[in-house]
């Protein structure tokens, strides 16, 4: 019976574990200015798409390589890196962004998708 206990007990942990670090689940913070692609979007495309999102990579179908590609394809990438973590789909594959950096996509949006 303690075995059982104890099985359940280590899959509940296990279940419950997050990859995540305390920044990406902790900073909520609003973005008050308007969001531009240049200054905000650009450098997390950079940062954590063109390994994959560009020529040569394992989604160069879909190229994030400039501001129309990126335009483009706004409603999928916010759907896709909203996804919770093991969900099909869910980008990037190396882990998801800070809640900060999801909240940059959203406002970049609802701003008018401004360049610069």
């Amino acid at each position: 019976m303690k075995k059982v206990i104890n099985i359940v007990l280590f899959s509940v942990f296990l279940i419950s574990c997050d990859s995540r670090t305390f920044e990406q689940i902790s900073d909520t913070t609003p973005i008050n200015d308007i969001v531009k692609y240049t200054v905000e979007v650009e450098p997390i495309i950079k940062e954590r798409c063109l390994g994959c999102h560009s020529p040569g990579g394992p989604a160069a179908f879909r190229p994030f390589t400039n501001y129309n590609q990126v335009k483009e394809h706004i409603d999928n990438i916010i759907d896709r890196i909203q996804r919770p973590n093991g969900a099909p789909g869910r980008m990037p594959p190396g882990g998801a962004l800070s809640p900060s950096q999801i909240n940059t996509f959203i406002q970049w949006k609802s701003d008018g998708l401004l360049e610069n």
